[in-house]
């Protein structure tokens, strides 16, 4: 991990789906009591319902949709933004984020990650319809495509414990703990 950490207000957290980003995004800027934005949600607001329209529109759609929305979000002086599980891995996004504030990669090891999705995440487009052997594998092949971009980030902070609890390591790991914020 990159040690290098910027001193404003603006968090992005990255990680793969069901990592905990917006829930920990949550508890994070209401720690620092700075807005929240959650990338998947302001796009929602835009074109809908995500899965009718990703199936619709395709992945390239999506992943213009979600840019514009990202680079609006990191105009924000301050905010907590919790990016989708792609966000990092199309064109400059990541370089763009790293420029803008402290990115934070949630990581949660893949025995704790594959039940979370399979209780929660089986709604996400890019595993419509998969289960079992086929759903594991398929994980596993973002999760390792995806991993060099989530490395890149400024900080790793595990994502086991409650949402608090890991916006509390965030803290901690970002040397803002007991800071005035």
């Amino acid at each position: 991990m990159d040690q290098a950490v910027h001193l404003c207000m603006r968090i992005i957290l990255i990680g793969f789906m069901c990592s905990g980003k917006t829930a920990v995004g949550r508890a994070l800027a209401k720690a620092l009591n700075v807005p929240h934005v959650d990338l998947d949600r302001k796009i929602e607001e835009r074109v809908g319902p995500l899965q009718p329209w990703f199936i619709t529109h395709g992945e390239e759609a999506f992943r213009r949709a979600e840019r514009e929305v990202l680079l609006e979000s990191l105009e924000l002086p301050s905010a907590v933004i919790s990016a989708g599980g792609g966000t990092p891995c199309w064109g400059d996004n990541l370089d763009r984020m790293r420029a803008a504030g402290n990115v934070v990669y949630l990581y949660v090891p893949e025995d704790i990650l594959v039940p979370r999705i399979e209780r929660k995440g089986m709604d996400r487009p890019l595993l419509m319809g998969l289960e079992g052997a086929e759903l594991h594998r398929r994980i596993k092949e973002l999760l390792e495509a995806r991993e060099q971009w989530y490395e890149r980030a400024h900080a790793k902070v595990a994502s086991v414990v409650e949402p608090s609890a890991v916006a509390e390591d965030i803290l901690r790991t970002l040397g803002l703990q007991g800071q005035d914020r």
